[in-house]
């Protein structure tokens, strides 16, 4: 249980423009936060060089602003951690929890069973012993079944071994991954309180089993209902989601809040009457669960 004041985070990936679905993920965090008086940070999720954009970054930060958010302190950019992640990988290792893999993509693809977020690792590697040469390094996952209550989608629970497999906390090309990076940097930034979409529910056990192998706090998590595209799928950059428009926010805005449920707002001419009025009508009951988002499995007991 997260001690102290309440602190949330928006931790964009600065692969392209801001869409619809970030500004829903933007919004409610901020205004989760907010209403809890509690500090809102930002976090440029940039370990992934091969998916950064140039110049992509900056445009987020002006989106955010000419939409008229707020964070509190400095922008944290992960790409200037990478200390951080090896020192945390570095502790796994000496743990015994951390074992070099080789296994392709295609390898683990005809091999493995479904889970709830793509193919199960099947362990080829497992008795593997680190050495040198190029290998992915996966986290050996301990049996035990994460359970952990939603803010809005209750009860989750998971089997991260049979559900999940171990996965991968370092590349073959040396990048950090997501779990690993954003598991540290939530604790080093104090992150109390993560809103998020659900398309990162799975990804939740993974981290928490990592939080207590590092001796890190979980925080409370809130996962928002995903935004899907005409055709069902999530929007996203991948599925060439059109870009949020800094020049028309009002818009947007107004709809990022019917989206999470809230009571209409009446006639609004500002964005400035937009956020007075956010701040004092939020309530994060009125959120509709998961909208349009299942499992792949069932998680919820």
């Amino acid at each position: 249980m997260p001690a102290g004041p309440y602190r949330g985070r928006f931790a964009p990936t600065p692969s392209g423009p801001l869409h619809f679905g970030s500004l829903v993920a933007a919004l409610g965090s901020y205004l989760e936060a907010r209403s809890h008086g509690g500090e809102w940070l930002l976090r440029i999720e940039d370990v992934d060089p091969p998916r950064v954009v140039a110049g992509a970054a900056d445009a987020i930060l002006r989106t955010l602003e000419a939409f008229g958010f707020e964070w509190d302190g400095p922008v944290v950019h992960q790409s200037r951690r990478l200390a951080a992640y090896r020192d945390a990988l570095e502790h796994l290792i000496r743990e015994g929890w951390v074992y070099p893999c080789t296994c392709s993509r295609k390898q683990i693809t005809a091999a493995a069973r479904r889970g709830v977020d793509g193919p199960v690792y099947p362990g080829h590697c497992r008795a593997r012993r680190l050495g040198h040469g190029p290998a992915a390094l996966r986290l050996r996952v301990p049996a035990a079944r994460i359970v952990f209550d939603d803010a809005l989608q209750g009860r989750v629970a998971c089997d991260v071994a049979a559900e999940c497999g171990d996965f991968v906390l370092q590349r073959a090309d040396g990048v950090y991954t997501y779990q690993l990076a954003v598991v540290v940097d939530d604790a080093a930034q104090g992150i109390t309180h993560v809103v998020r979409g659900a398309d990162l529910l799975a990804s939740t056990p993974r981290q928490i089993i990592l939080q207590g192998l590092l001796g890190l706090p979980t925080p409370r998590y809130l996962h928002l209902p995903v935004v899907l595209d005409a055709r069902g799928d999530k929007l996203s950059k991948q599925t060439l989601a059109q870009p949020i428009d800094p020049r028309t926010p009002l818009p947007a805005l107004i709809a990022a809040w019917s989206f999470l449920g809230q009571r209409p707002p009446g006639r609004l001419d500002s964005v400035q009457e937009f956020w007075s009025m956010a701040r004092a009508g939020w309530i994060a009951s009125r959120i509709p669960p998961l909208r349009g988002f299942r499992f792949a499995s069932p998680h919820n007991t």
